[in-house]
């Protein structure tokens, strides 16, 4: 697995990052959404350098132009509810293409118990296109793993994987490492270090849902 972190170079997507983990700036819902569709324009962006191209003709009222777009067929598949805002950064980007969600999510028992559910799916086929699949927190890997085998099943083998996750652990990093080769590469903004018993990421940003939607029960 390919792993691709935009934040070890100086730019702008730092400056999202920063104010998504900034506990007062992250109070307005508004701006933590904002700043996760930004991060997803910025991520489409950079995946669009990895698609393949071919040169083609464009009338214009003067003439003909070259020019050189993507043939790429893509789905961007998104996990529910933190994952909306980047979806739609992405979707700015890559407006053409097909679109997938998924309800997925820890249900917890006594203790840290807990295990992945997934409630809901609805996707295109994915049978050799290029997947992209978002979501706004990747803490143990285990809820991706998931996701994917659940949209493999059912809709079929992608071509390839682009998982973007504006801010992962290193431990799901790891995990994802281990049981997935060239056919992922993994997108992030920042790696790191800690998650706690409950498998939230340390210093990450919080619930990312809850910061982007409001409190749930």
């Amino acid at each position: 697995m390919k792993v691709i972190n935009l934040g070890g170079s100086p730019s702008v997507l730092n400056s999202y990052i920063a104010e998504m983990r900034d506990r007062r700036i992250q109070k307005d819902s508004l701006r933590f959404r904002t700043n996760l569709e930004r991060v997803g324009e910025v991520f489409a962006y950079e995946i669009s350098k990895t698609l393949d191209y071919s040169e083609k003709e464009v009338e214009t009222p003067l003439g003909i132009a070259k020019v050189s777009t993507f043939d790429t067929s893509l789905v961007l598949a998104t996990i529910l509810r933190a994952g909306l805002p980047l979806q739609q950064g992405l979707l700015h980007v890559f407006d053409h293409a097909e679109t997938a969600f998924l309800a997925t999510f820890r249900k917890y028992g006594k203790g840290d118990w807990y295990e992945i559910r997934v409630d809901y799916c609805t996707a295109p086929s994915l049978e050799g296109k290029t997947l992209i699949l978002s979501d706004a927190m990747l803490a143990t890997g285990s809820s991706i793993e998931v996701t994917l085998q659940k949209l493999i099943e059912e809709y079929g083998k992608p071509a390839h994987i682009h998982l973007v996750c504006p801010i992962a652990s290193r431990y799901a990093v790891d995990y994802l490492a281990q049981r997935y080769g060239d056919e992922m590469t993994l997108w992030v903004a920042a790696e790191d270090e800690e998650i706690t018993s409950r498998s939230y990421i340390i210093p990450g940003v919080g619930d990312a849902g809850d910061l982007a939607f409001g409190n749930k029960l």
